[in-house]
């Protein structure tokens, strides 16, 4: 039976060199870098510390960048903004990411911070009126009331803490957007500089977006780094056989993959890609929320360790976690918990 890898994703949770260290003696094979806030040249000293600590470890680690690509954020916000459910909260265009509006759409100064939410204007044309609008990750969500050339009424359907720079998405909707950001083509270039091995593309909504991402691996002398595929809509789901031969491995990322259906039908979904996935003979990653719970205990939950059981079960080639290491505070005990339930779901499967 072949090695599951198991990922962790650095942030500044465990970004100390022996804490790394720890985590590749406890399993981790390998290590997640999110692009969607940041520039692969800012974070050197990360990736220095990534190698470093996985020598002393005795591994030679994967490190995977996770690339912007056709994704979608908020602007910046002065500071968290609490939405009540039921309540009314603005969504303002904005031209640039940084950019936070000034005024509302009818002229008058902005009287209260927290009804502001600045979008990109890219969204704009895709709006209507009881559309259903779903922000970091689905944890809020917003269904439009009134629309304007510069913003969007919304009601707060599920409230919540609302930070910067967090995902927003529009549920059943397709944008046109490109597969690569200028920032995603930077990162490219030094990749390998870095030491990175693979490279993460998201959104993936059919072949020409991963053959772009070829092509430019191939512009910088970069061919060498896995492609992986993130499904994360049903156009991806749509379009997964076409998909497979352009890709390293597929991840069935299930964060905004969720985001794009009723939640209960998930896990029908994940099946179906991991059984597609396996006839193809293409390997494939399961990733979020495995151990979410353990952001803030020392503990998982009984359904969480089925869950990374389950993705073995399925044949999953990998199996990564996010914030669970990233910002969570057991970074240690959370590939601990990873790496044991995957032995024992291996153990089990080969009696």
């Amino acid at each position: 039976m072949e090695k599951t890898e198991i990922y962790g994703t650095i942030g500044p949770a465990c970004a100390k060199q022996e804490i790394l260290t720890e985590m590749f003696r406890l399993g981790m094979t390998g290590v997640r870098l999110n692009m969607s806030h940041t520039e692969l040249e800012k974070c050197r000293e990360w990736t220095e510390m990534v190698l470093s600590a996985a020598s002393a470890a005795g591994i030679h680690p994967r490190l995977l960048i996770d690339l912007r690509g056709p994704e979608l954020r908020i602007g910046h916000l002065k500071e968290p903004v609490k939405l009540q459910e039921g309540k009314g909260i603005n969504l303002r265009k904005m031209e640039e990411e940084e950019l936070l509006p000034k005024v509302l759409s009818n002229g008058r100064k902005n009287s209260s911070f927290e009804t502001d939410i600045p979008v990109p204007g890219i969204v704009f044309p895709y709006l209507q009126k009881r559309q259903e609008v779903l922000l970091d990750d689905g944890k809020i969500q917003l269904e439009i009331t009134e629309i304007s050339e510069q913003a969007a009424c919304c009601r707060i359907i599920r409230g919540g803490l609302l930070q910067s720079k967090k995902s927003i998405a529009l549920p059943g909707t397709r944008m046109h957007l490109p597969a690569l950001t200028e920032s995603d083509r930077r990162n490219i270039r030094n990749a390998k500089s870095h030491g990175v091995t693979g490279v993460m593309q998201p959104f993936v909504r059919n072949a020409q977006d991963l053959q772009d991402l070829k092509q430019e691996l191939k512009n910088v002398e970069a061919s060498d780094l896995e492609v992986f595929a993130k499904i994360e809509n049903m156009e991806g789901v749509e379009r997964l056989e076409e998909l497979l031969p352009y890709a390293d491995q597929i991840v069935i990322a299930r964060g905004d993959l969720g985001n794009s259906m009723p939640l209960w039908e998930l896990p029908a979904v994940q099946e179906e890609i991991a059984q597609k996935c396996k006839k193809a003979k293409k390997p494939f990653m399961v990733v979020t929320q495995m151990l979410a719970s353990m952001e803030k205990n020392p503990v998982p939950t009984r359904a969480e360790v089925s869950d990374i059981f389950r993705a073995v079960q399925e044949g999953a080639a990998s199996v990564m976690v996010t914030g669970e290491t990233a910002v969570g505070n057991y970074p240690k005990a959370v590939i601990q918990y990873l790496s044991n339930t995957v032995k024992a779901a291996k153990q089990y499967l080969q009696k």
